[in-house]
């Protein structure tokens, strides 16, 4: 799949997670960078604080980017989508009942954990 279709989706991906559930970075964005884009845990997790980067990363990515586990490209164009899947995201949840949203929210954080913990 080309890298630029596959950053795409899971920023769109992350995004719209983000603004239907409040997930994003570490629930959605590494997973999706491992099993999918095929990165290594820690370029994973320098990418993803890349992406979120200005309001809470800033100290830790750069630690990342010296180290060279940061996809720079990956990272701004998940990040674009991110914003725009986020807007959509919190537009929708708001026509959900909350119900709904506390248990697909747990059903991410079930599928994410149960794929984290039976990969090698």
């Amino acid at each position: 799949m080309n890298d630029i279709v596959l950053y795409g989706l899971i920023g769109i991906t992350a995004g719209l997670l983000s603004g239907f559930f409040g997930v994003a970075g570490g629930i959605v964005v590494i997973p999706a960078l491992l099993y999918l884009a095929g990165f290594n845990q820690l370029t994973a997790q320098g990418t993803s604080l890349a992406i979120l980067l200005p309001p809470v990363g800033l100290l830790a990515f750069l630690q990342y980017y010296k180290s060279g586990h940061v996809d720079v490209k990956a990272a701004v164009i998940i990040c674009v989508m991110l914003f725009i899947g986020a807007f959509f995201g919190a537009k929708l949840a708001h026509n959900v009942p909350p119900a709904f949203l506390r248990k697909g929210f747990a059903l991410v954080l079930l599928l994410a954990s149960v794929k984290l913990l039976i990969d090698k």
